[in-house]
């Protein structure tokens, strides 16, 4: 579902955890956070406040630590 990208929470490099909410979409006058699925380092941002989005795209990339 299309959407907009509402706000941006965190930087590259930022340090982040399971849950945490990365950003914020809206679609259809709904905020839906969109969270970390496990732990990491924000490796690029790839939107902006304002931007349009639409389902699959790639918003940002994580890298994950290594174990």
């Amino acid at each position: 579902m299309p959407g907009i990208v509402v706000s941006v929470d965190v930087s590259v490099g930022d340090s982040v955890t399971a849950g945490q909410t990365l950003l914020i979409v809206e679609a259809m006058k709904m905020q839906n956070p969109i969270t970390a699925d496990g732990d990491g380092t924000v490796e690029a941002i790839q939107v902006a406040p304002g931007q349009a989005v639409a389902a699959g795209d790639t918003l940002l990339r994580l890298d994950s630590p290594s174990e």
